[in-house]
């Protein structure tokens, strides 16, 4: 188990879980998988556990500052009282908030997705995968928006994936022209407007079409909506979606 920040003695990374990764079931397996994998490379982290609270991020995203501020302002005091240095986030919307936002309110951190750290690790030697069940696979990836369009980071997501060995076939749409899953802009907390489809139905549809047999995802809401959009199309049995940790972590039986 990860040390809780304030018994942890100098962590090389604070591990940030997020409100899906802490709450939700599904994103719980990835912050599992996650955890496994930096226990396999030997990284020293720590977590904030009940300290931690939401980044505000869908606060200012539906258009409440005040809230987003508050715990914004809240979240750094705890981080500069435990003088965090670099954090890790499965979820690129804590992501965007903790590295792009946070500075102007005081919060200056080296913040990197959980794709890009892994990444990191496989090529400095100290995490080595093998490809498993999904070698020669066909799969596809989904950009998330907070990842790609937001942030920019389309390599390191396929360079873990070809690390897998699998066979990666690319929607129509992607990296900076993929569709969203259908949860941004806070769409992930409300009804979305009437529509001749929803967006995330459209998005499963364009990954059914690819044959791939496993959708790969790096953000817990794509992880939901695309993973509500293939029970929709009665394909969960056929394709399923996963973040890129779970399959490390399925490929290598940890």
């Amino acid at each position: 188990m990860a040390e809780m920040a304030a018994a942890s003695d100098e962590p090389e990374i604070l591990f940030w879980v997020g409100c899906a990764g802490s709450f939700d079931a599904r994103a719980q397996k990835v912050t599992i998988a996650f955890s496994k994998i930096l226990h396999h490379a030997g990284i020293k982290f720590a977590i904030l556990g009940n300290e931690e609270a939401c980044t505000g991020d869908p606060a200012r995203r539906a258009g409440n500052e005040f809230v987003f501020q508050m715990s914004a302002l809240q979240n750094i005091e705890m981080l500069n009282m435990y003088k965090v240095k670099k954090i890790v986030a499965t979820c690129p919307h804590c992501l965007n908030a903790l590295k792009n936002e946070y500075p102007a309110l005081g919060g200056h951190y080296t913040v990197v997705h959980h794709t890009q750290l892994i990444q990191e690790l496989i090529d400095e030697g100290r995490l080595t995968i093998e490809g498993g069940e999904f070698k020669g696979q066909k799969i596809s990836y989904h950009d998330s928006c907070y990842l790609g369009r937001v942030n920019g980071e389309y390599a390191a997501p396929r360079a873990v994936l070809a690390s897998l060995e699998s066979d990666l076939i690319e929607m129509p749409r992607a990296k900076e022209t993929a569709l969203c899953c259908g949860a941004g802009g806070a769409q992930m907390f409300k009804e979305d407007e009437p529509g001749d489809k929803r967006i995330n139905i459209e998005r499963v549809e364009e990954a059914i079409a690819t044959g791939a047999k496993t959708i790969a995802v790096n953000c817990p809401f794509c992880l939901t909506m695309l993973g509500d959009g293939m029970k929709a199309k009665e394909k969960q049995d056929d394709v399923m979606v996963l973040d890129i940790s779970e399959m490390i972590v399925q490929s290598n039986n940890w």
